[in-house]
């Protein structure tokens, strides 16, 4: 008897646990771009890529939706690999305008626990993630966000740079439909 009642509260509390889940961090916009442009060798960023870097210092600085002003005031870029450094790279004009510090500790397939890590500790914050693009359905799953309603086919395409993908939460961590969306940024001639 003891060992089914052990079981049933043991359940019970997972059901509550589950039921209390948030998918976002409370209060909070996270803002999703992929990494600038690459030249296809090395870990840098193509000339071009080296531009949008540059171009995103200013936006950022000065980034709004819907006339509400959004500077993100914490910075994700996913961990550097063997092969590329383009996230951090692409952030790094804005980080060092803005004095913020980039958190690079989560690699591509650490979306769940980048996840967490905004969930536990970065509530009510504007929090920019630079990710590689072929990662970023995942952490939109992780992060609570349908990926086909944001993206073609749930994925994003290969030659794609210019796309912000703004994911907002409320008070209580859910997903608030009406201000989750995808923005073509219009930063460079030749942008979408």
């Amino acid at each position: 008897m003891r060992k089914y009642l052990f079981i049933a509260v043991i359940y019970g509390s997972a059901l509550l646990v589950v039921a209390e889940a948030q998918e976002g961090p409370k209060n909070s916009v996270v803002l999703i771009i992929r990494h600038a442009e690459d030249g296809g060798i090395g870990r840098s960023l193509a000339p071009r890529g080296e531009e949008r870097a540059e171009a995103y210092k200013n936006y950022f600085l000065n980034f709004s939706v819907d006339s509400k002003r959004m500077q993100p005031n914490v910075i994700f870029a996913a961990k550097d690999s063997k092969k590329s450094h383009r996230p951090r790279l692409t952030v790094e004009p804005f980080a060092k305008a803005a004095n913020l510090k980039i958190d690079s500790r989560f690699g591509n397939n650490q979306s769940t626990e980048l996840a967490a890590e905004l969930r536990a500790n970065y509530q009510g914050q504007v929090i920019l993630i630079c990710w590689r693009h072929p990662y970023v359905p995942a952490l939109l799953r992780a992060l609570g966000a349908a990926p086909e309603t944001l993206l073609p086919n749930g994925k994003w395409p290969n030659a794609v740079y210019d796309w912000l993908i703004v994911v907002s939460y409320d008070e209580n961590g859910r997903l608030i439909p009406a201000s989750t969306k995808r923005i073509n940024e219009h930063l460079m001639p030749g942008d979408s």
